[in-house]
């Protein structure tokens, strides 16, 4: 029991001014029968949405009518928590709660992202902060805190992050290069478990989207280039992180599959957050395997789906033409295909900014006029609208909630005007309603701080992650066999930490003359393509083929000169050609994602690298 909460027991009312923790980070649910409650509407009775033991749909129905169009309104849009240093939450100094406050109790939004990096117990603590805001609301309905992916060591403001020492992963194209779903579902298991004590509720992820153009900027998020894999590893992913293939658990996580459907083959790899990245055109054929990556997302119940950004142009569903506008707003992709035909019940969720006005800074941005935070917006198709007529369109097609915003008033507006009608709304709100039912929200929605700071990270957990970089490398080549290299042997670096070589029992020396072996490290090739898009700018663009010019080619060179053998181990978030790098690289090792200790043991033998490539290569090469 916490200060301001009330807790109605046999009748009796308890009031408390001390903090008490919870007993466990994720609570276990009240028994059936008992009369323990929450009053979350302060009016001394229980109310049967907070009665733990009435069905879930009954305490939805009472809840529903309870609230106010404003209230239901709030429920169907998704903000950020501010950080008290950036509006974008980007901070390890913690929330601004006087903004979440704001957010929450005038604008009644009850569902955030947290873009916080931080160790465990602050983080837990600052989410406890958040739903003790929640609960002094009218009706006291918890927050739903989610997250972009955090386990992996891709890091892209906007898409994922990382750090505040939770286990750390390979980025998922490395579980597509294993291609087991045991260990996808046990690493979701895993990701659950810290999610959870640090008080996130929902997970915007897995990107079930086919990796078709080797030059997207989004494709360490995928599972690759196949379908059938796509389809098999997310539906596992969704599993692990929600606790059941059944659907969502108690203690389970919420995940949003994303994003529906045909992002990955953006012409020239440009992404769907610029304005020009914003169209796909795809045939019937290549728009079926688009569909079909997501279906065992879908079979293993994803408590939600997050619709792509771009206007895909080419297919038709049910015989007709898909209408030229984002996915965020078609009827067709979304209540037809998703809905009528896959049968998804679940919530659907915008990608973040749909309904924002695309200006200047947002088309065509330069030097002068660079997109800042506040002109990113992503209307693609229905950029004519008013913000209202897209709310409107957007709910009409299927969204229940729109991302990347925390004022409902276009809603409610759309609905005094007669673009929505009221029921419309309860529909999707009875379906967000019940995402935070099912977790137990209603019930409890702290979590222990103290416990967080035991359990994320922990040993083991940690020791998994490691195991899966180890695994998930590729030996794609290696003439002469030269690995593995034995420790003691004398080693010349490039982009490898000479202390993690030393660790690792290697000699290391500043001369490849001096040397026995060379270990260089690389990653995929990039260009910065559109440096004054907000997005753009952070994007990895352009080529993904080595050229002679590039730091590990030369150091490569360099130590083929020098008459030593070279290791060349390349991190590919994008597919790389490597037909430069193969006439000078005695061995190649790929990785996704990989610290340089468990590089090392796969080098020295300790390990063995057991990945294939989960993509064709460019330049003709061949894989493994």
């Amino acid at each position: 029991m916490r200060a301001g909460q009330m807790i109605f027991r046999a009748g009796l009312l308890l009031a408390s001014a001390t903090v008490l923790p919870a007993a466990a980070p994720v609570p276990a649910a009240p028994q059936a029968g008992t009369l323990s409650f929450r009053d979350l509407n302060h009016n001394g009775r229980m109310d049967r949405y907070e009665d733990p033991g009435a069905p879930v749909e009954q305490r939805i129905d009472d809840l529903l009518a309870q609230m106010t169009l404003e209230e239901k309104a709030g429920m169907m849009v998704h903000g950020t928590l501010a950080a008290v240093d950036s509006p974008l939450g980007a901070s390890s100094k913690g929330y601004d709660l006087g903004a979440a406050r704001t957010a929450i109790m005038q604008r009644h939004a009850n569902s955030f992202i947290t873009r916080l990096t931080m160790p465990a117990a602050k983080f837990a603590a600052q989410n406890n902060a958040v739903q003790k805001i929640a609960e002094a609301s009218r009706l006291g309905i918890p927050v739903t805190i989610s997250t972009d992916p955090r386990h992996h060591f891709e890091s892209t403001l906007g898409a994922s992050t990382n750090g505040g020492g939770i286990s750390q992963w390979p980025n998922t194209l490395g579980f597509a290069a294993l291609g087991d779903p045991a260990l996808v579902r046990r690493f979701g298991d895993i990701a659950r478990q810290e999610y959870r004590a640090m008080g996130i509720t929902m997970a915007l992820s897995p990107q079930a989207d086919v990796g078709v153009e080797p030059r997207w900027a989004r494709y360490a998020a995928t599972f690759g280039s196949d379908p059938a894999t796509i389809s098999r590893l997310a539906g596992a992913y969704v599993v692990g992180f929600q606790g059941s293939p059944n659907g969502l658990t108690r203690d389970g996580v919420a995940t949003v599959v994303k994003h529906w459907v045909g992002y990955g083959a953006e012409p020239g790899g440009f992404d769907g957050h610029n304005y020009y990245g914003r169209q796909v055109t795809l045939t019937d054929t290549q728009f079926k395997a688009h569909v079909r990556a997501f279906d065992g997302a879908l079979a293993a119940h994803s408590a939600g789906v997050m619709p792509t950004y771009v206007i895909v142009t080419g297919p038709k569903v049910d015989g007709r033409p898909l209408e030229p506008v984002g996915a965020g707003f078609s009827k067709q992709l979304l209540a037809d295909l998703l809905r009528r035909e896959k049968g998804f019940g679940g919530v659907i969720v915008s990608d973040w900014g749909i309904t924002n006005d695309c200006p200047r800074e947002c088309r065509a941005p330069d030097a002068a006029h660079p997109q800042m935070p506040w002109h990113i917006a992503m209307p693609w198709g229905v950029e004519d609208l008013t913000p209202t007529q897209r709310f409107a369109k957007g709910i009409n097609a299927g969204i229940d909630q729109f991302g990347g915003v925390d004022d409902a008033a276009p809603v409610i507006a759309a609905v005094q005007a007669g673009l929505l009608t009221e029921a419309r709304i309860d529909a999707s709100v009875r379906r967000l309603l019940r995402v935070k039912f099912e977790m137990g929200l209603f019930d409890n929605p702290y979590v222990d701080a103290e416990a967080a700071g035991r359990i994320v990270g922990q040993p083991a957990w940690r020791q998994a992650g490691e195991a899966a970089q180890r695994a998930a490398q590729v030996l794609l080549a290696d003439r002469g066999h030269v690995l593995p290299v034995k420790p003691g042997r004398r080693v010349w670096l490039s982009g490898v930490d000479a202390a993690a070589a030393r660790s690792a029992g290697y000699v290391v020396v500043d001369d490849p003359a001096k040397a026995e072996v060379a270990l260089v490290r690389g990653a995929t090739p990039f260009e910065v393509l559109h440096p004054h898009h907000f997005f753009g700018s952070r994007q990895h663009e352009g080529r993904i083929a080595f050229t002679a010019q590039d730091a590990p080619v030369r150091a490569l060179v360099r130590a083929r000169a020098a008459g030593i053998p070279a290791i060349f181990a390349v991190e590919m978030d994008r597919p790389a050609d490597l037909t430069v790098v193969r006439p000078v690289a005695s061995a190649i090792l790929v990785n996704f994602g990989t610290s340089d200790a468990a590089l090392l043991d796969v080098v020295a033998g300790r390990a063995r690298a057991k990945g294939h490539m989960p993509f064709p290569l460019p330049g003709g090469a061949a894989t493994r």
